[in-house]
């Protein structure tokens, strides 16, 4: 049996998960490999490293700084989330990512970008934490419009969840065939097909194939929650959602509100812990 942790994106959302995964962690809950896509990889790279709290603590200490996230970095640098400050300052100095404890675990860690020549999710295993390691998670959360596609080795990314929302099949091909699903939207949420496609087709008219996937994109997304509602019912996967809509902003401001998100996170995960350890096995 091979144990996988499959994270789901969405921003600020990502908040919920970080609940469930400090509390899996609290727990000593192991997998041997997780993916995570946009928010789910950057924040749930933490899993791999063994920082409980981290997530939380940098997001409500820097999500009004405008470094951080911002017009007017968007303005100045072409990224709403400032790359620089994101993906060098806040890891190396600010709020240290352990990288050596990132490399020395040997849980395997994915993240699934967007290429935008094709259109196409591209899933790299990130083993020590490197600045390439870096480029790939920035790239995973790099949200058309308000995010320059990330350059790593002559190609292109932008958000992962463009073309694979929840990269569970992803694992599934894998081996990983006991799979943790955690989602950032309750049961029964489906996409609507995206408003403002004409407006962001001007942003991203030199990428035709990031267009056709966007406009596709609700589509896959209930496409997948219904096949993970059918994988959930047949006992295959095991799914933590929200138990209602989180009502909270993409770029939230409020550390209230990420803790509020947060707390409702562990709330869930404690829960549902006895059925999952079961699910697991142990």
């Amino acid at each position: 049996m091979k144990k996988g942790l499959v994270l789901e994106g969405g921003a600020m959302r990502g908040m919920f998960t970080c609940g469930v995964t400090d509390v899996l962690m609290e727990q000593g809950v192991c997998f041997d490999g997780i993916a995570g896509i946009s928010a789910g990889a950057v924040f749930g790279c933490n899993y791999k490293s063994g920082q409980i709290g981290r997530a939380l603590r940098y997001n409500k200490k820097y999500c009004a700084d405008p470094r951080y996230c911002s017009i007017r970095s968007l303005i100045r640098t072409g990224d709403l989330y400032g790359a620089d400050f994101c993906y060098r300052e806040l890891p190396d100095e600010l709020d240290v990512f352990d990288r050596q404890a990132f490399a020395a675990n040997p849980m395997a860690f994915y993240a699934g970008a967007t290429d935008v020549a094709t259109g196409k999710c591209v899933y790299h295993q990130c083993r020590d934490g490197s600045s390439l390691d870096m480029r790939w998670l920035q790239a995973s959360a790099s949200m058309p419009g308000v995010s320059r596609p990330v350059e790593i080795e002559g190609r292109f990314y932008l958000d992962g969840g463009i073309a694979d929302a929840v990269p569970y099949a992803y694992m599934e091909g894998l081996g990983y065939d006991r799979n943790v699903i955690i989602l950032t939207q309750p049961e029964g949420y489906r996409k609507k097909p995206a408003s403002g496609l004409a407006v962001m087709k001007l942003f991203l008219r030199r990428y035709p194939r990031i267009i056709e996937a966007m406009a596709v994109r609700h589509e896959m997304y209930n496409r997948q929650m219904e096949e993970i509602s059918r994988r959930e019912r047949e006992g295959s996967s095991f799914v933590i959602r929200p138990p209602e809509a989180l009502r909270i902003g993409h770029t939230e401001k409020n550390p209230a509100e990420l803790d509020r998100v947060y707390h409702l996170g562990r709330r869930e995960a404690e829960k549902r812990l006895p059925e999952l350890l079961q699910f697991l096995g142990k």
